[in-house]
């Protein structure tokens, strides 16, 4: 049974930086795209970024330019690197294997990244 770990959340002041690790256990995620989404309370889970199996990227306007999301396939861990944050980056930070190759939708439990001064 595949599990995400998320971590690296916490407390920043605006203009601060994060990263935030998605780990994987229980089977290789090397050949799945990998998601970043972010959900505050009364809105839907938005995506921030994407990453294919073979490193294509894809990011949220709001995300381009300040975030980089990369992945290390030996450690099965993928990485949402946060700069310049804003206060309108406050949410809670999922990762998500996109379903493929056997495997169906799988969420990790999220990850508090707060900004504020």
């Amino acid at each position: 049974q595949v599990q995400l770990v998320e971590s690296g959340g916490g407390l920043v002041q605006p203009g601060g930086s994060l990263r935030l690790s998605c780990a994987a256990s229980g089977r290789g995620i090397s050949l799945n795209t990998m998601d970043w989404y972010r959900q505050v309370p009364g809105k839907e889970r938005e995506l921030v970024a994407s990453i294919g199996s073979f490193g294509g990227t894809k990011y949220v306007d709001s995300a381009k330019g300040r975030f980089t999301i990369s992945r290390d396939n030996a450690e099965n861990t993928v990485y949402l690197q946060m700069n310049s944050l804003k206060p309108e980056d406050t949410a809670v930070y999922y990762c998500k294997i996109v379903a493929g190759w056997g495997l169906p939708n799988i969420w990790g439990q999220g990850t508090q990244v707060t900004v504020s001064s």
